[in-house]
């Protein structure tokens, strides 16, 4: 499975939109270069205050672009790096990969810890902007569809249009859970 990078954004404050860029850094064990994300340990302000010294593993966020269509096809104004993500992707069903997935860009790797649960800032871009990312399966289950949160395993540059290989974990793979 490929997809491709379609737009980068860093954001050297707490945010939740963050600005684009043609290109990145990833830093290995660490997460975007410049974004106020990046750290060894948590650094999202309400995790924080719970333990500063918990593992960072949102380390990178990523959106797929096809959300971002989803969203405006139902009258919503979003882009891409509005709602907070690092990489926005095409061509790969984000939330439905397993977890400890690893994602090559170039040179660099990304391993997938987690999905990203949707807080209440969303309502400052759009009213009713949370509860179109929030959905439920047939069984009754809550479905995040606000992208994916990973760790950095490998560092390296990666720009808009780069290729995505997915590489999946070995078996019995695990659903992802918020993070």
């Amino acid at each position: 499975m490929t997809g491709t990078v379609e737009a980068l954004h860093v954001s050297a404050t707490h945010t939740l939109q963050k600005f684009p860029q043609q290109r990145i850094q990833l830093l290995k064990g660490l997460g975007v270069e410049g974004d106020a994300h990046m750290g060894k340990t948590v650094k999202h302000r309400s995790r924080v205050k719970k333990d500063p010294t918990q593992p960072n593993l949102r380390q990178v966020h990523l959106i797929a672009h096809e959300l971002i269509n989803e969203l405006q096809e139902k009258g919503f104004q979003v882009e891409a790096g509005l709602m907070g993500e690092n990489i926005t992707t095409s061509g790969i069903d984000l939330i439905n990969l397993p977890k400890d997935t690893i994602l090559q860009i170039g040179a660099t790797q990304v391993q997938i810890t987690g999905l990203r649960n949707p807080c209440a800032q969303l309502e400052s871009i759009q009213k009713g902007l949370m509860k179109a990312v929030l959905d439920k399966d047939e069984a009754g289950n809550l479905i995040r569809k606000l992208g994916i949160m990973g760790i950095v395993l490998e560092g390296g540059t990666i720009q808009v249009q780069d290729a995505i290989q997915v590489i999946f974990p070995t078996e019995p793979h695990t659903k992802l859970e918020k993070v």
